[in-house]
């Protein structure tokens, strides 16, 4: 076997073995780690699942994780990695289902025994059947309102109904309906003819040798059975020859007007190492100068284009071009068609020059040699799915292996992007549908593509205009990360004056000749009323439109940035080699003085901002609740739809106004981090403030102002949703903003979370989305409970919160010492995970200077306080903070369709005015 194939700058070590059962393994030793991950990819997924029974191998994912012979208790492998401060969770694809956890790295060897057992003797208690398949339902309401499963199922129905593709792959009461008895011998037949070692693939990743992770693999994966199964699905084709040069017209719930393209290929696995699509939808995809989606701006027809996404799968890919279109885009929808075939042509005639693959292959050599490392989590997941699809020396590599022969492949894929093997998808509001999907009720229509457009497309000439872009500037040979040590262990201010403060720190741990640079630019101006707060949003949206045709280069070459707005005014974020982040930083500013906003881009950017505050208001309720927190608790922070009612009378004159207002006072925060060296930090501020000094004057920081609920009991505030769920937010506030509450906050959120999801999802079924959060909001601690429900209304829903909060503290009084130490450590570890890469750390020091935590330590504050809390302090903290009648907080929630009629949730006071209640609350300022 040829050693694995790892990054340069990989401090990890790897090996892969596999056990005697055939179960495939690779152990990762990160010695910097603070956390322990595992994950295991199954060869199984909704493919699988028996034609009677849809849904199946999801069913069965769930089913997993309520008990075993060795450790039956239904809630015990949740609670056991809660305790530890760990967290996991669970997926099932089209052929994979991945389960992964993470826990502190003292427990791993007892979270693996309590985890093979999943695989090894696993329960399926018949009481827990009906329960479970409840929870399904939970998850399958949750979603019959999103656009995104409407549509898939939509594709479901228009393959060739013979493809496993075609089945109903959530599953819901319907599809594992009937005796639980008869269910659970289902359930059995399925695991033992599916389930096998030799179709697993399991990766660890943990602080520990690579002969201690050996050992334990051994262990306790080595019981697995293997059944010696070998998959086989059909070798049925997606699309029937009938299927394809055919148009399906969908009818979406929210406000969007989109084609996509579909071309239907062979498996693509078999080229990773030469990635021929991954090429064609570099080019494709660019939105430089002269590219297709540049023109189609030009045009005034499409938004947005993405090339490259689709389904895949072992015997198909649909390889998608996906453009979002403008009124009169829809209108030209046949002349939009003709140029994507006419920039297909370009490629197929330029595209093969051998500079232009290099170009991206280098790229990618590039990014593989700079690897930034990820969480043990995360890494563990990628890479059990690697083990799926790559030999072992390139379960690292193969993502990112780009060489060989890719010509033939690449010709014998553009062979297939023609008009006859393709099928439009167009999706918009007032189409023409004869039917309904299943499941969600999504209207479609299907009809064949006329001859006479099918014959326009296919013979399309050159589109003058069109060209495939230039050589990129941007891309750096190679660079290395500086030696320079840093002179400080976090980011020191490294200039200041009215108006400016910039820190800094030379990164020297990652090795990675990268930064990350975030300016916040504060002003007044920014969202001091709703109008205000649409116009810098509506900036900010164009700002980024417009600066793509000239940006997009740089971020292919692996230079990003990010404009967003906040409270008080907005922040760039920029991110990649240090060697051209400069250069990109002048670009950014240059363009952003110009200011060169057409009337037709305004129209456009306008209106799909519009599009998309409306369309909030289609989203699940629970998503619309936690908009709704922030707006209703921070001063300057308005609903989407008020702030959709502000811009629509708003011109192109206004916007500028707004902007040069914007920028007459400003206040700029920046930080620099990465392989950035002092002097160099210290000449870019002295940049930034001199470009700064020439357009506006130094302004203080804005006030982030946040309500006080001190003394207001509780508060209560509906929301009108449409939706036949009801759904709940109870928020607590602290009064202060120190690492004691900090910590007694993050404490009762860590303790509560596992049992509270146990009980009010898993016994009580009251829903799909049910948890508590940790929320600090402006410096200020918080905590929320939230749940989303099919069958209860918001007073059964809040009375249900509240006696679990009154439960609770039997509860605490009732664990063990031991178990009262276990769980403290667990958010212990949590709170001080080591920061895995550069960007983890930049968030980490730019959010500290947000909270004004300029020591940098506001971490070790908070933990030091947790060693010294005790049991009693948590009870006195929550007796005093929730459990009497008058506890301060305030609780949004919303009535489901379905539970009108019952009785109202009125105990409390409604905030009827939001303005109002806002204007005349004390507020904290920070």
């Amino acid at each position: 076997m040829h050693p694995i194939i790892v990054s340069p700058n990989d401090h990890r070590s790897y090996r892969y073995v596999e056990l005697t059962n055939g179960l495939r393994v690779l152990l990762v030793n990160d010695p910097l780690a603070t956390q322990a991950a595992a994950s295991m990819a199954v060869n199984v997924g909704h493919f699988d699942d028996p034609v009677n029974r849809p849904g199946m191998a999801h069913f069965l994912e769930h089913m997993l994780f309520l008990g075993t012979e060795k450790y039956p208790d239904a809630g015990s492998f949740l609670s056991f990695i809660n305790q530890n401060g760990g967290n996991n969770n669970a997926w099932t694809g089209t052929e994979l289902t991945n389960f992964f956890y993470t826990v502190p790295p003292q427990v791993f060897p007892e979270s693996m025994d309590r985890f093979s057992q999943f695989f090894i003797a696993p329960m399926f208690n018949r009481e827990l059947v009906d329960r479970e398949r409840h929870a399904i339902e939970s998850e399958f309401r949750l979603k019959q309102k999103d656009d995104i499963r409407r549509i898939y199922q939509v594709l479901k129905e228009t393959v060739n109904p013979l493809h496993p593709f075609s089945k109903f792959s959530v599953g819901n009461l319907a599809t594992l309906g009937g005796n639980e008895e008869q269910l659970r011998q289902e359930l059995l037949t399925f695991y033992q003819t599916h389930y096998s070692a030799n179709l697993m693939t399991l990766c660890l990743v943990a602080p520990l040798t690579l002969d201690e992770l050996e050992f334990h693999t051994h262990k306790y994966f080595g019981n697995i059975t293997n059944q010696r199964l070998q998959k086989q699905y059909p070798d049925t084709p997606l699309f029937t020859p009938a299927q394809l040069a055919h148009q399906v017209h969908i009818v979406p719930l929210k406000e969007q007007k989109r084609v996509t393209i579909s071309f239907s290929l062979p498996a693509i696995e078999p080229f990773y190492q030469t990635k021929p699509l991954t090429y064609i939808s570099h080019l494709l995809g660019n939105e430089s100068a002269g590219s297709l989606l540049a023109w189609l701006k030009d045009k005034g027809w499409a938004s947005n284009l993405s090339a490259g996404g689709g389904i895949n799968g072992y015997n198909f890919k649909e390889y998608n071009i996906s453009i979002q279109l403008t009124d009169t885009g829809l209108t030209a929808l046949d002349d939009l068609i003709t140029a994507c075939f006419s920039y297909i042509r370009l490629i197929r005639l330029e595209g093969r020059e051998q500079w232009r693959y290099q170009e991206r292959a280098n790229l990618l050599q590039l990014a593989f040699r700079h690897q930034e490392q990820i969480k043990p989590l995360d890494l563990a997941s990628h890479l059990s799915i690697n083990m799926q699809h790559y030999p072992a020396e390139d379960i690292m590599y193969g993502d990112y292996r780009m060489d060989g022969d890719h010509l033939a492949h690449m010709d014998g894929l553009l062979a297939l992007m023609t008009p006859d093997n393709m099928r439009l998808q167009l999706v918009a509001p007032e189409l023409d549908t004869q039917q309904q999907a299943a499941w969600y009720q999504t209207p479609y229509g299907v009809s064949p593509i006329s001859l006479q457009r099918l014959s326009t497309w296919r013979d399309v000439s050159n589109l003058p205009g069109l060209q495939l872009p230039a050589p990129n500037p941007f891309i750096v040979a190679d660079s290395v990360a500086r030696s320079e040590k840093s002179a400080a262990d976090v980011p020191v201010t490294v200039a200041e004056g009215p108006g400016y403060r910039i820190w800094h720190r030379k990164d020297d741990e990652f090795n990675v000749p990268k930064g990350h640079l975030y300016l916040s630019l504060d002003s007044e101006q920014a969202s001091m009323t709703v109008r205000h707060a649409a116009l810098t949003r509506l900036y900010v949206e164009m700002l980024l439109d417009y600066l793509t045709e000239y940006t997009y280069q740089a971020e292919v070459a692996g230079l990003s940035y990010n404009i967003y707005p906040h409270q008080g005014g907005i922040t760039l974020h920029l991110t990649g080699y240090t060697g051209k982040q400069e250069t990109l930083l002048a670009l950014l500013i240059d363009k952003a003085k110009d200011r060169n906003f057409t009337a037709q881009q305004f129209h456009t950017i306008k209106r799909q901002l519009l599009r998309s505050w409306y369309n909030g208001s289609r989203a699940k309720p629970i998503s619309q609740l936690f908009t709704s927190l922030t707006v209703t608790l921070q001063r300057r922070s308005y609903e989407p739809l008020k702030m959709a009612e502000a811009l629509e009378d708003c011109t192109l004159d206004d916007l500028n106004q707004h902007i040069s207002a914007f920028y007459q006072r400003i206040y700029l925060e920046g930080l620099v981090y990465g392989d950035w060296l002092a002097q160099e930090a210290k000449a870019l501020a002295k940049r930034l403030q001199h470009i700064l000094s020439l357009v506006s004057k130094p302004s203080p920081e804005s006030a982030r102002e946040l309500v006080d609920l001190q003394g207001k009991g509780t508060l209560l505030r509906e929301l009108d949703i449409a939706h036949p769920d009801s759904a709940i937010i109870v928020y607590y506030q602290s009064e202060r903003a120190e690492p004691t509450h900090m910590a007694l906050f993050s404490l009762l959120n860590h303790a509560m979370s596992s049992p509270f999801f146990h009980e009010l999802r898993t016994q009580k079924q009251l829903g799909y989305m049910v948890g508590t959060g940790y929320l600090p909001l402006n410096r200020h601690p918080g905590m929320i409970f939230y749940v989303q429900s099919p069958v209860a209304g918001p007073l059964q829903l809040l009375e249900t919160i509240d006696q679990f909060i009154a439960d609770f503290n039997y509860a605490v009084m009732q664990i063990t010492n031991e178990q009262w130490e276990q769980t403290k450590e667990g958010l212990i570890n949590q709170i001080m995970e080591h920061d895995a890469n550069l960007k983890t750390r930049g968030q980490r020091y730019w959010v500290s200077i947000g909270n004004k935590d300029y020591g940098f330590d506001q971490r070790e504050q908070v933990v030091a306080e947790l060693q010294q809390l005790t049991r009693a302090d948590l009870i006195k903290f929550m007796m005093k903070k929730m459990r009497t009648k008058h506890s301060d907080r305030l609780v949004l929630f919303s009535i489901g369709e379905q539970h009108k009629q019952q009785e109202p949730l009125i105990s409390g006071e409604a905030i009827t005015d939001l303005r109002a209640f806002k204007l005349n609350t004390q507020k904290f300022n920070s």
